[in-house]
């Protein structure tokens, strides 16, 4: 199933309800059994889950991409955040434990996900952008992906930032891909928040415990608006909205982008002294 996602623009948003946030800029996701895709207007992105409990999901052709199958001018990222399982592109197989990462290249006709027990499935997080050109299919095992430290104890935003598709190590066209990892007693993630004009980005929070909360920070930094979100939300972020979050105790995130460039480093700080 796929669903077309349309976000309002920087002006309308200031005028809604928190409900209505949540309807145009979050997506739920990790439905059993499920192919849950959102086509949106951002980048002309798709976001989505497959959780293959009891049967083999595949990527098809869907209506919205007006495609014969749906790498055929598209790149795809994974990354597993349930139990073992294994993606089949074309005939490879590539076994993904948790946390590990997949990049499908433009052209791959069948893609198609399983689990190794019915159990214990395998969630499959997915990201995919428009391709101009054929990239080979990378599975990057969680340990073999760039590792960055930032933040402190001091400001609560001590982070493992893990880099899984990124210029270098494996290429892409424009999509970048990656996972933040909050050390215990940090909540703060993205602090100091920015934007970047020249990209969107998508966020995908999991591992909130239950009976915890995670608050997205969204809007311009004059206007600034939150979203209470729950486990496996994601969160889709127009290049003229910040994106910033805290948790009542740390949690994680996969993040990934789109756009002009694929500088990691390309942002637009803003000044916490400018935030209302």
């Amino acid at each position: 199933m796929m669903q077309i996602k349309y976000t309002p623009d920087n002006e309308h948003y200031k005028d809604m309800r928190n409900d209505e946030l949540l309807d145009n800029f979050s997506v739920d996701l990790f439905q059993e059994d499920e192919v849950n895709l959102f086509y949106t207007d951002l980048d002309r992105g798709v976001v989505g889950s497959v959780v293959p409990k009891s049967q083999e999901l595949e990527l098809k052709a869907y209506d919205e991409l007006s495609a014969d199958y749906f790498a055929q001018r598209r790149e795809v990222g994974v990354i597993n955040v349930g139990e073992k399982g294994t993606v089949i592109v074309d005939g490879d197989e590539f076994e993904l434990e948790n946390k590990d990462g997949l990049y499908i290249g433009r052209g791959s006709e069948k893609i198609s996900f399983s689990s190794d027990s019915s159990d214990d499935p395998a969630e499959y997080y997915i990201l995919s952008y428009p391709a101009h050109k054929d990239y080979p299919t990378k599975l990057v095992k969680k340990d073999d992906a760039v590792i960055q430290r930032a933040g402190s104890d001091e400001e609560s935003n001590k982070r493992k930032i893990i880099k899984y598709i990124l210029p270098g190590e494996v290429e892409s066209c424009q999509l970048v891909m990656g996972m933040t990892i909050l050390a215990e007693g940090s909540v703060w993630n993205t602090m100091q928040p920015h934007t970047h004009e020249r990209r969107t980005e998508i966020y995908m929070y999991f591992d909130i415990e239950e009976g915890e909360k995670l608050f997205h920070w969204m809007g311009e930094p004059e206007e600034i608006r939150h979203l209470s979100l729950e486990n496996k939300q994601a969160i889709l972020s127009p290049s003229w909205s910040l994106h910033s979050g805290v948790g009542t105790r740390n949690y994680k995130f996969i993040w990934g982008m789109g756009g002009e460039n694929q500088d990691f480093d390309d942002m637009d700080d803003i000044e916490k002294e400018n935030l209302n």
